[in-house]
């Protein structure tokens, strides 16, 4: 019995004594996959997580976790060994979706998306929640020679090239471990975010750590999938800073430091983005990722081109990319 015929007498077992029909809702970047479940009166979402491949463990802990501070899915049934989830339906319009058909809805669902992040940093119970550490910062760097060097561009580092690498790790990660901590949802972004009532609804927040205060936020305003012109993100990163300080939370009370530390924080984003869409690609048969790459380098290098001790980087770029890095990159509204 293949793993949809599985999933279809679980769901059987649940509905014993309604008839329901299931199609695919979406896909994400892992092993995991979701359908919708219509019934007579209402939909809801299943999550099929391979259990040799995918832990709902995580999930469900997050789940609870963030449940009455932000809007997430119920978890209305769950199977571990077969690594089956029935979750409540947050709909079908993402972020993307509606910022992509209607820009203009950009400043409020934004501050909708950041009121929520600060509900979110707010926890307290992080206990239950691995932290974003120098090994996970490192091992998520190490994907970028790995498999966008070695796979993506099919080039072999020299000693020389290998030293400015590790150099420049070696000050994004001091600079990510000195930012204060607190809960991230790790993969904050347009494709994760839905327009629902309350706003935003919350998905894939099953990697969760506690970690640099600055992540969730580049996620969201240096996105893989839109783009957004720098004046435009600098005053929504304002804003949030603005409503993260009445709220208590441990942000700097300089913005400028603020502000370099969110975009040091991008920079290891957007190495080990890079690094990922690439494995997605090579490892996965994920090809459509290597659209998304053209986006990622251009934060990557705006950031570089701003900080003197990233510069070597920038320069490693050039040599590996070439100096004429295309500007025609993502959605600009």
């Amino acid at each position: 019995m293949d793993r949809l015929q599985l999933l279809e007498h679980w769901l059987q077992n649940q509905f014993p004594d309604q008839q329901f029909s299931l199609e695919p809702a979406s896909a994400d970047a892992s092993f995991r996959r979701y359908f919708r479940v219509a019934l007579r009166d209402k939909t809801m979402i299943v999550m099929d997580a391979p259990p040799e491949h995918e832990n709902c463990d995580p999930f469900v802990c997050v789940a609870r976790l963030m449940t009455g501070a932000v809007h997430v899915p119920e978890v209305i049934a769950r199977d571990a060994e077969r690594g089956f989830l029935l979750l409540s339906d947050l709909g079908n319009m993402t972020y993307l979706q509606a910022l992509t058909s209607e820009p203009g809805s950009a400043s409020s669902l934004y501050s909708a998306a950041t009121d929520a992040l600060v509900q979110m940093q707010l926890t307290q119970s992080l206990d239950d929640l691995p932290p974003y550490d120098d090994t996970l910062l490192r091992f998520e760097l190490s994907l970028f020679p790995d498999w966008y060097v070695a796979k993506h561009l099919q080039i072999k580092l020299t000693d020389s090239q290998q030293a400015i690498l590790e150099q420049t790790f070696n000050r994004i990660v001091q600079n990510n471990l000195s930012q204060p901590r607190v809960f991230v949802h790790r993969d904050y972004h347009s494709r994760n975010l839905m327009v629902t009532e309350p706003n935003p609804g919350i998905l894939d927040f099953q990697d969760a750590v506690v970690g640099p205060i600055t992540y969730d936020l580049v996620s969201l305003f240096k996105d893989a999938y839109i783009r957004w012109d720098e004046e435009q993100v600098l005053d929504w990163v304002i804003r949030y800073w603005e409503k993260a300080r009445k709220a208590g939370l441990p942000v700097s009370s300089d913005f400028g430091d603020f502000y370099r530390d969110f975009e040091w924080m991008g920079v290891q984003r957007h190495i080990k983005v890079l690094g990922i869409f690439a494995r997605l690609c090579y490892r996965d048969g994920k090809k459509a990722y290597l659209d998304d790459m053209p986006l990622v380098m251009h934060y990557l290098r705006k950031a570089c081109e701003r900080y003197i001790e990233l510069k070597p980087m920038l320069n490693l770029l050039d040599e590996l990319e070439g100096n004429d890095a295309s500007d025609k990159v993502g959605y600009t509204f």
